[in-house]
């Protein structure tokens, strides 16, 4: 498994994950071209011939830089139906909180254990939306 920047070629990869996740990922060409897009999946191996493997786009988050604080927030993630619980969000975040150091959230109480189980302090805004928050080395 990698995880790394979205390249602007995966812009396509990257807005098919999100839509089938039906979530709105705002202008992702300017979030790759800024770096603010990682994405994660595997590699194909390259065929007999000798041609190189590809790699397969199957999970993605978009930030957004928080413009008064230090850190990103989780605009969007998302991973392929058949690739969950497998790890990809775990790892996305992962990365991100240690590029970033800190990363909020929003989301629905459906999700609401992904981001426990990642150590993000949690709060409620309403009845089924919550709001988090995970800051990398407080206990450094």
């Amino acid at each position: 498994m990698f995880v790394r920047p979205a390249t602007p070629e995966e812009s396509l990869d990257v807005r098919r994950i999100l839509d089938a996740a039906m979530l709105e990922p705002g202008d992702v060409e300017a979030r790759i071209e800024n770096g603010d897009v990682l994405v994660a999946g595997d590699r194909r191996d390259g065929s007999a011939d000798g041609t190189a493997g590809t790699d397969r786009i199957l999970g993605t988050v978009v930030l957004e830089p928080l413009p008064d604080e230090r850190g990103a927030h989780v605009a969007s993630i998302g991973v392929r139906r058949r690739h969950r619980d497998r790890g990809l969000g775990s790892a996305l975040i992962d990365r991100a909180l240690e590029r970033e150091r800190r990363l909020t959230a929003r989301f629905d109480d459906s999700v609401r254990p992904f981001y426990e189980r990642l150590g993000f302090t949690i709060e409620a805004i309403d009845d089924r939306r919550h709001r988090g928050v995970a800051v990398q080395g407080d206990d450094d």
